[in-house]
């Protein structure tokens, strides 16, 4: 990860002393990253609303308490991560919509992923990876973390992540060579 991470130590100062608008420049930096994060986890804007929500609550919560042993960032991405992943917990055993019906009940806003020819694809392919596989994939190599940054988010080691993006990839790969081979033939 690059060093967006590394906070004003004055604002995060002011921040940690309970100054809401230092707190919200502070998120206002890594809000676009943590969106699209979220979003990639749960497939769902209303879901990615209230986790980021969650996100930012318990950051708000816990910034007195933050050492500075990682960057700012990479806790942010880590409430984040977990909060996506209490959400995907808490939601398993619900019945879920099959993709037509999650577009179907979208409000006709358009997707951001959808502006870039053949984004749609990847979406999809990157909605069929387990979590875990996913959020690799989108802290390295959507939001520029570098293995150790990532695996810190994760709570991983540094090989786990490697082996997470590997099969990750592999299975990206699978999934969209086999639409562009469906779409030649």
């Amino acid at each position: 990860m690059s060093d967006r991470g590394d906070a004003d130590p004055g604002l995060l100062e002011r921040a940690r002393l309970g100054d809401r608008e230092a707190f919200a420049a502070l998120v206002l930096v890594h809000d676009a990253g943590l969106r699209a994060l979220a979003y990639r986890l749960l497939g769902d804007r209303e879901r990615m609303d209230d986790v980021l929500q969650e996100t930012y609550l318990r950051a708000c919560r816990a910034l007195p308490r933050f050492r500075g042993a990682a960057a700012l960032g990479t806790w942010l991405y880590r409430i984040a991560y977990n909060a996506c992943l209490d959400e995907l917990a808490r939601v398993r055993a619900a019945p879920s919509l099959t993709l037509e019906q999650e577009h179907e009940r979208l409000d006709g806003r358009p997707d951001p992923a959808d502006t870039v020819s053949g984004r749609a694809e990847l979406a999809e392919a990157l909605a069929r990876l387990a979590p875990v596989d996913r959020a690799a994939v989108l802290l390295v190599d959507a939001q520029g973390f570098d293995y150790a940054s990532a695996a810190e988010v994760l709570g991983v080691p540094v090989g786990t992540v490697a082996s997470r993006l590997s099969r990750a990839r592999r299975a990206l790969r699978r999934a969209l060579g086999e639409r562009a081979q469906g779409v030649a033939g």
